[in-house]
């Protein structure tokens, strides 16, 4: 990459507040299984986790989106659950059924995790970074990520996905200390992580809570907003001047709060936020990211056109950033992303 002013990327200006025509654009999981490209590098791995861990097939999968669209940012290729791995839980991903954790249930199990050697196990993740900020376009920004604390927590507790989050919340709720041990761990090891990725050439950071929605306000206001705030915090206090963007999706009215509270630069507004109201409460404060429903990318055509069109309509008169309400499915044609991108590109 060549030594681009961050003035020239429009993608950081819109993060730091300028309304910029047309607005920048990319994609939450961009690098993905929709791509045949992305899918010839998977099958040469045996599992997930070691794309994430390999430096050269990371960086390939991250740049392959930019290579087809021009995305005016490319995200890390890695996974939330990177965190907890290099903390010492046993974590799997089985094709087909999502992760598999060794449940986090006990003051025990809590006591098994830690942060020596965390920094070393994620060097691979950090070398990844380093090609990706060398061999992008200088045009584009590199965004790195982290689960937020709670929904890597979930994930930690529950020991998989979930749909009703009941073991998290029981110990959340009924065993606060040792919950907030848990946090307080995750925003040690998560700063660690995100300052390291910034040193090794990020020039933004996603946090995404992705089931911050499940959450009601007393404890949403504990677990997401609290956590968040510390670790928005530290990044802007050890690197000055690196945004941030938050991702509290289903959060509904809670996401006022959040960007009250947390100090973020940007907010992802996922596919259920009205867009009237978000320009109205939000964007005076935070460049808003958002927020077309990935199925529209699906169906394509002229629904496609008529849901970009008011996305833009609504969303551009103030800082934006055109993105997702969620990542990209693995069933949509990569055609019709190339339509979204022209017609955002369009926009006068």
């Amino acid at each position: 990459m060549t030594d681009a002013s961050p003035a020239t990327k429009s993608f950081l200006r819109a993060l730091k507040g300028e309304t910029v025509t047309p607005p920048p654009v990319w994609l939450m999981r961009q690098a993905g299984r929709y791509l045949p490209e992305y899918r010839a590098v998977r099958a040469t791995v045996k599992g997930f986790l070691d794309l994430c861990y390999s430096p050269e097939k990371a960086t390939e999968v991250t740049l392959q989106p930019l290579r087809r669209y021009g995305f005016d940012a490319a995200i890390l290729f890695s996974d939330i659950l990177v965190v907890p791995d290099a903390l010492g839980q046993a974590v799997s991903f089985r094709e087909g059924e999502g992760p598999s954790l060794k449940p986090i249930r006990s003051s025990k199990d809590l006591d098994a995790l830690t942060l020596e050697g965390f920094q070393d196990r994620l060097q691979p993740v950090f070398q990844t970074v380093e090609r990706l900020h060398r061999d992008i376009p200088s045009t584009t920004a590199l965004i790195g990520f982290a689960g937020a604390p709670w929904t890597v927590a979930t994930y930690m507790v529950e020991g998989s996905g979930s749909k009703d989050f009941v073991q998290t919340k029981i110990m959340a709720y009924g065993r606060p200390d040792l919950f907030q041990r848990l946090i307080d761990l995750l925003v040690q090891a998560t700063g660690d992580y995100l300052i390291t990725q910034i040193d090794h050439g990020a020039e933004a950071i996603q946090l995404f809570d992705s089931w911050a929605g499940v959450l009601p306000e007393d404890a949403f206001a504990r677990w997401v907003i609290e956590p968040t705030r510390r670790l928005v915090e530290r990044i802007k206090s050890e690197r000055p001047g690196i945004p941030v963007i938050g991702f509290p999706r289903g959060a509904g009215a809670l996401y006022q709060p959040y960007v009250d509270r947390t100090g973020i630069d940007g907010v992802s507004l996922d596919t259920g936020i009205p867009l009237d109201w978000a320009v109205g409460s939000l964007q005076s404060k935070v460049t808003l990211q958002g927020n077309l429903d990935p199925v529209m990318v699906v169906a394509g055509g002229p629904a496609l056109d008529a849901a970009v069109d008011r996305i833009l309509e609504v969303c551009t008169k103030g800082p934006f950033i055109f993105n997702l309400g969620h990542g990209i499915l693995p069933n949509t044609p990569p055609e019709n992303v190339a339509r979204l991108i022209d017609r955002v590109r369009s926009r006068r």
